[in-house]
């Protein structure tokens, strides 16, 4: 029997944003295990901020939240009085906040497992690929009005998948090696049984479908273990935007922000205006995620089913035209205005490439990410 699955939708399209930092060591620039620290200074000295800073699998890691935004200006503001109350914490604890996707050097026997039968159970089931998950990234929340949207919108934003990766992309190292890719980290999450890219399902009956069978079956346990890199988020009311790498800077975070606000509620008013979204067929947008992982801003991706190919960062330039207005309404003109920028001046996985060239030392590359957040 299928078991329903309400969709709490939501009136408005809010935002909300989940950024995912790493803990290094000022000294050495390694990962440091001292998340838990962290959580009880936050509790003692800014216990207003508690809410918002969260605990992840691994003791390496904390995540900033924001509550329910109307607008890009209004989740920055939020995420920043968030960081400007722990980091004053995390100076006295002698880390720093690390926002890349991965770490150039950290090995993953040394890290230690957040406290919590739910971690402690996806690492029994994972072994070795869930211990390797010293991965960062950036979630974007949309608030739908109604859950028959979801899934053609959900789709839709597939084909907009390598652009958001590609200006997001800080993983290219890993164990002290440059692995050739803009994100390893893309590569490296879709090794979880439960993630990767979404199946694409033509209607709420078939996704209820797919989540039964994966009760029954005991693949999971609740809806939220489900980590597609895009998925609905019902008891929220939104879509959930999990393809971006861990950003280093708010600048650039604000700019992704707005890229897919205002992308999820094009999609929204296209739906309402009648039309019929444009959907990839799941092959080509497998490849287009691998593209974008492995050359970054330099892709070329497949835009439609007809194998229209294009360089990302030519297409970026009419897909930020389209969504001008969409932005003037969204009160984030300014913010996705940036996301031209970055095409132009790189990204994380570049700048952290050529502080290497330059210095051949993987505690500057550390440096330099950490020296961009402050």
């Amino acid at each position: 029997m299928i078991t329903p699955i309400e969709f709490d939708g939501s009136p408005t399209p809010s935002l909300g944003v989940e950024w995912e930092f790493a803990l290094t060591d000022k000294v050495s620039g390694d990962l440091s295990n001292s998340a838990a620290d962290l959580f009880a200074l936050v509790s003692e000295r800014v216990p207003e901020r508690r809410g918002k800073v969260h605990k992840e699998l691994l003791r390496n890691t904390v995540e900033i939240v924001t509550g329910v935004c109307r607008d890009t200006p209004e989740a920055i503001a939020d995420l920043s009085a968030t960081l400007d109350g722990v980091r004053g914490l995390t100076e006295e604890l002698g880390v720093d906040l690390y926002g890349a996707g991965t770490h150039p050097f950290a090995e993953w026997s040394t890290q230690l497992l957040t406290e919590g039968h739910r971690y402690a159970e996806l690492i029994e089931r994972t072994q070795w690929w869930g211990r390797q998950m010293l991965i960062w990234g950036v979630h974007v929340h949309v608030g739908i009005s109604h859950r028959d949207k979801v899934l053609p919108i959900l789709g839709a934003l597939l084909n907009y998948y390598p652009h958001l990766l590609a200006l997001s992309a800080s993983s290219p190292m890993w164990a002290g090696q440059d692995t050739g890719y803009a994100s390893n980290r893309a590569m490296m999450f879709q090794q979880l049984p439960t993630a990767g890219l979404p199946f694409q399902f033509g209607t709420w009956a078939e996704f209820e479908g797919f989540v039964t069978d994966q009760m029954t079956t005991g693949i999971i346990d609740h809806l939220n273990e489900i980590r597609w890199d895009i998925r609905p988020s019902p008891h929220l009311g939104t879509i959930e935007v999990r393809v971006c790498d861990g950003m280093t800077n708010l600048g650039e975070l604000s700019a992704l922000v707005a890229l897919i606000h205002c992308l999820v509620v094009d999609l929204d008013r296209r739906l309402e205006a009648g039309e019929d979204l444009p959907q990839m067929a799941p092959w080509l947008v497998q490849e287009n995620k691998w593209r974008a992982a492995r050359y970054g801003l330099d892709a070329i991706v497949i835009l439609d089913s007809d194998c229209t190919e294009r360089l990302v960062t030519d297409d970026l330039a009419d897909v930020l035209t389209r969504l001008a207005p969409v932005a003037q309404d969204l009160n984030c003109v300014d913010e996705l205005s940036r996301v031209a920028d970055i095409a132009t001046r790189g990204t994380s996985y570049q700048r952290q490439r050529e502080v290497y060239r330059r210095t051949g030392d993987l505690r500057s590359v550390v440096n330099s990410v950490v020296g961009e957040l402050e």
